[in-house]
């Protein structure tokens, strides 16, 4: 099988499910008990905690361990803007942030908060005099992807930093879900406040991921019980979770110039190969990120393109995972005001550090079999 759908789940390290099996043979007792074999656990479990703290600067008290990118992200939205919210109720987040974001800034919209959305330009990328046109005194949380998930589009964070600090008093989340093991980022690098990690995006387990906040911010919790993960998330930490989403980002920080470097090239050969074809248009962007390319044949549906692949062993997606199994139209297609002729026939290619070589070859040939066939107009 040539798996090309990366950004949607990526698969485990063998060294990660070790790490989980280990930790839950040795470790597997709660680690909020007062008893040694408890203390020990957390011992370990705060040892991933700092070892993340140290990748991204910032304190370890600061990092969350949640269920994966989506908890995370409404963690972020609500407790970013209740916890904020004295600074004012004007909350902004791009048009093309995920579901997790989107869905959650609209429920703001019914607590009383002010909800904008930041239109993109036609490549997916945030227009940063639109940006500077909603921000207000009272605007108290801005929320941006740093890599769109459907189209590779990488967010200029550092000008919009710049500009949110400039404009306003708001705290900034940064959704790096698809950007982080791929691109830099961190509380160093950027003046942000908050960033998202999801495992199973970094070859780690699905059901893990965490919030991180800088070493000035706070948030307010949205499970409540038994105040573990210092109050914000309660529920007894999953530490085998936990340790492996320490491991994936250790190993995805240790070898991401490397990986970048090769997957940009990978990229490279499959965008330069599409452009060859009559009607295909490229929709992601120049400046992409480097394992993703996303394009679309003109007047066929992308679902008959991946059925047709996956007759012969190749797995792509639609434009995300989140909405492939959907008929509506992607709302970042919508965004980006790609024609009639191509809205429908989007594609996504999304590659990993185990992609090799050889399945780009082979999917080249084979794309070119099944292209041949069905012939868009």
């Amino acid at each position: 099988m040539i798996y090309l759908d990366n950004s949607a789940t990526t698969k485990v390290l063998p060294e990660i499910m070790d790490t989980f099996i280990a930790v839950n043979e040795k470790y597997w007792a709660n680690p909020s008990s007062i008893h040694e074999f408890g203390h020990n656990t957390n011992e370990l479990l705060q040892s991933a905690r700092e070892q993340v703290a140290e990748i991204l600067h910032t304190s370890s008290s600061k990092i969350y361990f949640t269920s994966g990118g989506t908890e995370s992200n409404n963690l972020a939205i609500f407790g970013l803007a209740n916890k904020y919210k004295f600074r004012g109720k004007h909350i902004l987040v791009s048009k093309i942030e995920h579901p997790s974001v989107l869905e959650a800034a609209k429920q703001l919209n019914t607590l009383g908060f002010e909800v904008e959305f930041i239109p993109v330009d036609s490549k997916g990328i945030i227009d940063l005099v639109e940006l500077q046109k909603l921000l207000r005194k009272e605007t108290s949380l801005v929320s941006v992807m740093h890599v769109n998930n459907e189209i590779g589009a990488i967010q200029p964070i550092e000008a919009i930093s710049k500009m949110v600090r400039s404009n306003s008093k708001a705290v900034i989340h940064i959704d790096a879900v698809q950007s982080f093991g791929k691109l830099p980022i961190d509380f160093k690098r950027y003046d942000i406040d908050a960033l998202t990690i999801s495992s199973h995006k970094i070859h780690g387990l699905k059901g893990s991921g965490l919030l991180a906040l800088s070493k000035t911010r706070e948030v307010e919790p949205m499970i409540l019980g038994g105040g573990q993960e210092a109050g914000i998330r309660s529920g007894t930490t999953p530490v085998p979770l936990a340790v492996c989403t320490a491991k994936a980002i250790r190993i995805a920080s240790a070898s991401l110039e490397k990986n970048t470097t090769e997957m940009k090239r990978l990229t490279e050969e499959l965008v330069h190969f599409l452009r060859g074809f009559e009607n295909i248009k490229i929709i992601s962007p120049d400046t992409r990120a480097p394992h993703i390319v996303t394009f679309s044949v003109r007047k066929v549906k992308g679902e008959v393109i991946i059925n047709a692949l996956q007759k012969r062993n190749v797995i792509v997606s639609t434009s995300s995972a989140c909405s492939s199994r959907q008929t509506k139209t992607s709302h970042v297609l919508q965004a980006m005001h790609i024609s009639d002729d191509y809205i429908k026939g989007v594609i996504r290619l999304s590659i990993s550090s185990l992609t090799t070589e050889q399945e780009i070859d082979t999917f080249k040939k084979i794309f070119t079999e099944v292209i041949n066939v069905i012939k868009g107009d």
